[in-house]
């Protein structure tokens, strides 16, 4: 359990994040994670297959154009073009690389944008995914993709009132941004503040968990601690997703096969252990995000061009997952696939880069 000296040192530590707003950081004092090597085993999951990163992604021709990603091996699965993400941005902004995607109970979808010109920083911008399907953006995405661009100075009626479904946060520090996830239980959203030297490279071993205030659209508190145990150190997540029952999820790779955590996160205190299953095949070089279903229970891993899942109960306990438990689907063409998120009805929405849009899937 986080001390209560922790809690106290959390509480007197207040950030500001804006002229009028301030935010708490908790400073835990115990370990974040908890590893029993002793119970480890290898998962021989051949069913995944490992998808390099391209040397160059695949960049859309016709940007206004709705697009296809099918699964060209594995699991049948097509994902279609459901929302030309706005560009530019509001009053011409360069809201930059979207990097990762979160959708509510309430259908709202939120996404997490870092601009390649600054370090370490980015925006939410919410998007109202009922008022667009009253607006017809989903006949015609493109209607979205220019809502914040003028016609001879000024923007029409119906620009306007697509205009009302989108709601643009502040700039903070995200660092990498790949990990804002909502969760199903606490209907709150959370993500890593996972800052970087240069890409892949974090500036320290701590990791920090922030709270995403849904209708600021920035940070309102957060928890620092160290992922530590018998000698092994862990670098704060990339990933996150949660599932109904409020726990929390993200993977890594160590270089010796598939890493899945999971654990709690409340105000002033984040677990996590180590599931006790090292999977021996991971879905491809980049780790790009981590999904959860809520119809189908299950956890994505997300790589470039490469997509692998498993139910969640399959982690309970020591774990009991096999080959069997493992779906896999390689896609093309290889886009660079930022986020993967699921609406309460579990359809799954594909959030992509060159050109940045969202796509929907056409079954779970």
């Amino acid at each position: 359990m986080v001390s209560f000296m922790s809690v106290l040192v959390g509480l007197a530590l207040v950030r500001p994040l804006g002229a009028a707003a301030k935010w708490v950081v908790v400073h835990q004092a115990s370990s974040g994670l908890v590893v029993h090597r002793s119970s480890m085993r290898r998962v021989n999951n051949s069913r995944v297959h490992y998808v390099k990163v391209p040397k160059s992604y695949a960049h859309v021709k016709k940007t206004s154009a709705t697009h296809e990603i099918k699964a060209t091996k594995g699991k049948a699965v097509t994902f279609k073009t459901k929302y030309l993400l706005p560009y530019p941005g509001k009053n011409g902004q360069r809201w930059g690389n979207p990097q990762s995607i979160a959708i509510s109970k309430s259908n709202y979808m939120y996404i997490v944008y870092c601009p390649t010109n600054v370090k370490n920083r980015g925006r939410i911008v919410r998007f109202d995914m009922a008022l667009l399907a009253k607006l017809g953006v989903d006949k015609s995405p493109k209607v979205l993709q220019s809502a914040y661009v003028k016609h001879h100075g000024r923007y029409s009626a119906s620009q306007k009132r697509i205009q009302k479904a989108i709601k643009v946060g502040p700039t903070f520090t995200t660092g990498h941004g790949q990990s804002l996830a909502y969760n199903y239980k606490t209907k709150a959203l959370y993500m890593w503040r996972d800052t970087e030297k240069s890409a892949r490279v974090p500036t320290s071993m701590w990791g920090v968990i922030q709270h995403i205030d849904s209708k600021s659209l920035r940070p309102d508190r957060a928890v620092r601690f160290r992922l530590a145990s018998g000698g092994m150190r862990v670098p704060g997540g990339h990933t996150l997703a949660f599932d109904k029952s409020g726990n929390a999820y993200f993977w890594s790779n160590p270089g010796i096969g598939g890493y899945v955590y999971k654990g709690k996160i409340s105000a002033h205190h984040v677990k996590f252990r180590l599931t006790s299953q090292i999977l021996r095949h991971i879905p491809g070089t980049r780790i790009q995000s981590m999904g959860y279903n809520p119809v189908r229970h299950r956890l994505y891993m997300v790589s470039d061009g490469s997509i692998a899942s498993f139910p969640t109960k399959r982690l309970n306990g020591r774990g009991s997952l096999t080959n069997g438990s493992f779906e896999w689907s390689g896609l093309s063409p290889k886009r660079e696939l930022e986020g993967l998120a699921y609406d309460s009805a579990g359809h799954g929405y594909l959030l992509t880069n060159h050109n940045p849009e969202v796509l929907v899937a056409n079954k779970y």
